[in-house]
């Protein structure tokens, strides 16, 4: 059960209206080939719950989980007809829980090709999954030698009918990167060997390369929920998340008085510190001591000291009173503070952000069906 609102050290709201938007904008963006959807990590920390549905009712009817138990949550709130794919294929063993369950895996190797294929000899039926070769990540998928392997065994096709042939980009976000043609090279020289079967390589970056990479099916994540797609660019998509902490209290501090976990802050003049009630057990990154922002009224407010467990400290010396009253919010992510900035802040990318975001917020969900 989600804290109260009255109760949480902050809310997080995710617009579910700006999600579907960033879908339609995605699938235009595709051309003719379909537009999936990555709701890895509980969608990307947002709540697969709420923003599978919220995709469904787009039209999406291809969702990617990593694991199987995340499709089996996922499963009761999508309709029927929606296919749940899990990334990381069966786990030894497991291959029943997907019939069970009404999922399909990715088969990342020659094992879970054969653990897949003795279950459909033992079904007695074909059953039909993705196949996901390595063009050159080296992380997930056949390797050369076992994609050899799987094609110079008929038996493999006969019982597991390919749905798509499928790869992963490593570096789409930078377009001009030559490991972008390089995969793209990889992945046509084995296609050209199943070109009855259709494929799957862009994720959201790769969808921007344009029509070479779209192929039949695109697997957008990061960009469903407002991280800028294309290094340097200019982000096209709407923000989904927004995040507001709650002032728990404040206090004047004098010139050399110190702030946080190892006195990493000292005042050189009179202060005044308000304390907020988010800290990095609720995913706000220590890399962000002494070096980020968040915003009151639309003012920046500079964090000063450690980030804490469960708390940050804020210097908001100039800050008219009426707006630091215990319990009055502040934006952490927001339309002044994007997650993209955020991140950069510290030191890292909207991914980690998004999906650290702890369990301690209340949710709101705005926009919705």
């Amino acid at each position: 059960m989600q804290p109260q609102a009255a109760h949480a050290g902050a809310i997080l709201t995710v617009d579910l209206g700006a999600l579907r938007s960033n879908y339609r904008l995605l699938r235009k963006q595709a051309g003719s080939a379909l537009c999936g959807a990555a709701v890895k990590a509980d969608a990307y920390g947002l709540g697969a719950a709420r923003v599978g549905p919220a995709l469904a009712a787009e039209g999406c009817r291809h969702f990617f989980v990593a694991h199987l138990d995340e499709g089996i949550a996922l499963r009761p709130h999508l309709p029927a007809t929606a296919q749940i794919f899990v990334l990381h294929g069966p786990p030894p063993g497991a291959e029943q829980e997907f019939i069970s369950h009404g999922l399909l895996p990715v088969l990342n190797s020659l094992q879970q090709i054969q653990g897949w294929h003795a279950l459909a000899q033992m079904l007695q039926r074909p059953l039909p999954a993705i196949v996901q070769v390595d063009s050159g990540m080296s992380r997930m998928g056949l390797p050369a030698a076992e994609a050899e392997a799987w094609l110079a065994d008929p038996r493999y096709l006969q019982t597991i009918p390919p749905l798509f042939l499928m790869s992963h980009l490593a570096c789409a976000e930078h377009q001009d990167h030559p490991m972008n043609a390089s995969q793209l090279a990889r992945f046509n020289t084995l296609r050209q060997r199943l070109l009855q079967v259709p494929a799957s390589l862009a994720n959201s970056s790769g969808i921007f390369l344009g029509s070479d990479y779209q192929f039949d099916l695109v697997r957008p994540g990061a960009a469903l929920y407002g991280i800028a797609p294309v290094a340097g660019a200019a982000n096209p998509l709407q923000p989904v998340a927004a995040l507001h902490g709650r002032i728990l209290q404040t206090r004047s501090i004098e010139r050399g008085d110190h702030v946080g976990y190892g006195i990493s802050y000292s005042a050189t003049e009179q202060r005044q510190i308000a304390t907020v009630g988010v800290g990095y057990a609720d995913g706000w990154l220590r890399g962000m001591s002494n070096r980020g922002l968040v915003f009151i009224d639309g003012r920046a407010v500079p964090m000063v000291g450690t980030v804490s467990m469960d708390s940050i400290t804020i210097d908001v010396t100039g800050i008219a009173a009426e707006r630091l009253q215990a319990g009055a919010l502040v934006e952490l992510i927001g339309p002044h503070r994007p997650v993209d900035d955020v991140a950069r802040l510290a030191g890292t990318i909207g991914y980690e952000i998004l999906t650290g975001l702890g369990h301690r917020y209340h949710r709101e969900y705005i926009g919705g069906l």
